[in-house]
């Protein structure tokens, strides 16, 4: 009888998992949609490609390598999901029903790849219209393969910086990866940007900056509901247990927290939109509900509702003026995902100790800036390579002529002229 009570908290704890993770997998069709209506509609069916391509290389290099690297396994192609029900049930045992979790290896590994998946999504928005799409894939190869797997191994993983310090000693925690997740793709977005340029006519001589209108805001608003479905598994799944009455009333809080920031950081953005252009501004409507998700992703188990709403509300102030200063310092972010996953990532990381007494600020500033520095350096080398070699930006005719043409060869609105 104990035996199958065990048995079923077993299968419990690993089906949640696999929820979870098909709720985030399924943010791959938010970045998707968020980032085709942001762009114009000659760029969209290559932003479509780049998006489906980059989930699909994630998941094969970190089953190839990353999984390993990120947490001292074997090769997953070795039997790192070899099953053993008796093994299980012993450590479920062992653990009882208020201790760790214990849950299928496989199921940790697809829960783990959409995480990849996710940061990489966030680079590809950042450079759209005017990356060569192949140069773009390469560097998902390395990004999913090496830099974010080894970033991980330091944070989630508890593995010390290269041997010299331990982050989680400095009291550093990161719930579901404010940091981990979107401050390191905001950095290797970034990485990118500043060696590819701005897209031609964003920014006039005299420093003016030149709106450039997505092609379809029905769609990028369908893509940040989709978005703000799938963080419900990202934060959610992040409890990693669901079946003792502690951790369903964890699960419970995180899943209200996280729609309270997104609602809270929707309003503030929205609010302050009106009095800074005098107009209700959709896109900074969107962004501020997903500032607000981001912020509140690196501890959304302790606040009360009321203070993720108000940490969901300082994201949304924040990403409005992260959008605007970039765009005075001249660095092009279509969609404004440096500002969203960088500039709010950095934000959730400094809010954790408000809430949660074992969190240290120099713990979370040491453990951002370690994020930062190492996929930011590492992904400047990288995007610096491909540059020399195969060159990462494409024609002047080509960027005129949309990506669409010049990298798919069709059209993802063939019944309109796209200029």
């Amino acid at each position: 009888m104990e035996n199958q009570i065990y048995e079923l908290q077993f299968a419990i704890d690993t089906f949640y998992f696999l929820v979870c993770g098909a709720l985030v997998m399924w943010m791959a069709a938010g970045f998707s949609m968020l980032e085709a209506g942001l762009v114009r509609a000659k760029n969209t069916t290559e932003i479509l490609t780049k998006n489906v391509a980059l989930f699909s290389i994630a998941c094969i290099m970190y089953l190839v390598c990353g999984y390993a690297i990120m947490y001292d396994g074997t090769f997953f192609l070795s039997g790192i999901a070899d099953f053993d029900l008796t093994s299980m049930l012993a450590d479920s045992a062992e653990a009882g029903f208020d201790g760790d979790s214990v849950y299928a290896s496989a199921s940790d590994f697809f829960f783990q790849v959409v995480f990849v998946a996710t940061a990489m999504s966030i680079v590809s928005g950042s450079v759209a219209e005017r990356m060569k799409l192949w140069a773009f894939l390469i560097f998902a190869v390395v990004m999913t393969g090496f830099i974010y797997p080894m970033e991980g191994s330091w944070t989630w993983n508890g593995a010390d910086v290269f041997g010299m310090y331990n982050l989680g000693d400095l009291g550093f925690s990161d719930f579901a990866g404010s940091g981990i997740v979107h401050l390191a793709g905001a950095a290797a977005a970034l990485a990118g940007v500043l060696l590819l340029g701005a897209r031609k006519g964003k920014y006039g001589a005299n420093g003016e900056v030149n709106a450039i209108p997505g092609a379809n805001l029905p769609l990028a608003t369908l893509g940040t509901f989709i978005l703000w479905m799938g963080w419900f598994g990202f934060n959610g799944g992040s409890v990693l247990k669901l079946s003792d009455g502690a951790s369903a009333n964890a699960v419970a809080m995180v899943f209200l927290n996280t729609n309270a920031a997104a609602a809270g950081g929707a309003v503030a953005a929205l609010v302050l939109s009106r009095i800074l252009f005098g107009k209700a501004d959709l896109t900074m409507l969107l962004n501020g509900a997903l500032a607000g998700l981001v912020a509140i992703t690196a501890e959304p188990s302790t606040p009360t509702a009321l203070q993720a709403t108000l940490f969901g509300m300082a994201g949304g102030l924040l990403v409005v003026f992260s959008i605007l200063a970039l765009d005075k310092l001249k660095i092009d972010d279509p969609v404004g995902a440096i500002s969203v996953h960088g500039s709010c990532g950095i934000l959730g990381l400094l809010l954790v100790p408000l809430t949660n007494g074992d969190v240290s600020f120099v713990g979370q500033i040491v453990g951002g800036l370690t994020i930062f520095v190492w996929v930011f350096v590492c992904s400047l080398i990288v995007w610096a390579i491909l540059k020399a070699v195969m060159g990462i930006r494409v024609s002047e005719e080509d960027e005129y002529t949309g990506m669409d043409i010049a990298d798919c060869g069709m059209e993802a609105y063939p019944e309109f002229v796209n200029k």
